[in-house]
């Protein structure tokens, strides 16, 4: 945890399309860790457009350096990815891939962290598979997935605006993973 006790949460996902489905999503859980006490930062969007990574390249632009040391500082993390041919998107899965910059840290990659995850798609089955992806990479760097994760169809399901949707269960549980992420983070720095 950071040296303050304030805990920081910061929420990756979301599209290239400002105000999508899975941004709200993203949004709505954050929301919950808020609610719990977690100051949180949200990078989504443009802030998501980087370039392919690349290990061998040392020099990164503005907006990778600002994920990389969003999530260096962060106590919890929550991705939300949308779910394109049944899979994570090609953008959250780059952002994800400059994680690797955190390898030599004292909490290399995402050592130490809670990590609520969500997939936003329309259709059951890349909801389901893309969130069974978004497990395995949070394993593979070392976070701890909350145990709700949220799978949304957004065939049934379509948020708002204002921060709610057409299903509340699917508020209620996205919600719940922003208070997951907080409480882990929060029990986690005083054990």
């Amino acid at each position: 945890m950071t040296s303050s006790s304030v805990i920081n949460v910061v929420g990756i996902g979301g599209s290239l399309r400002a105000g999508s489905q899975s941004e709200r999503a993203l949004n709505i859980a954050l929301a919950g860790a808020e609610e719990a006490g977690a100051r949180t930062t949200a990078i989504t969007g443009s802030g998501l457009v980087l370039p392919f990574y690349d290990t061998a390249i040392s020099d990164r632009t503005p907006e990778a350096v600002r994920l990389i040391e969003a999530v260096r500082q962060a106590d919890g993390v929550i991705i939300v990815s949308p779910g394109y041919h049944g899979a994570l998107s090609g953008l959250v899965k780059n952002a994800l891939d400059y994680l690797e910059d955190l390898r030599p840290d004292r909490r290399p990659y995402l050592d130490g962290r809670a990590v609520g995850l969500a997939a936003v798609a329309y259709g059951w089955q890349a909801a389901v598979t893309t969130l069974d992806q978004l497990r395995t990479v949070t394993h593979a760097l070392r976070g701890w997935p909350t145990p709700l994760g949220a799978a949304v169809n957004t065939a049934e399901v379509k948020f708002d605006e204002t921060g709610g949707a057409s299903d509340e269960k699917a508020v209620r549980n996205l919600r719940a993973i922003g208070r997951y992420v907080t409480e882990f983070a929060r029990a986690h720095a005083t054990a």
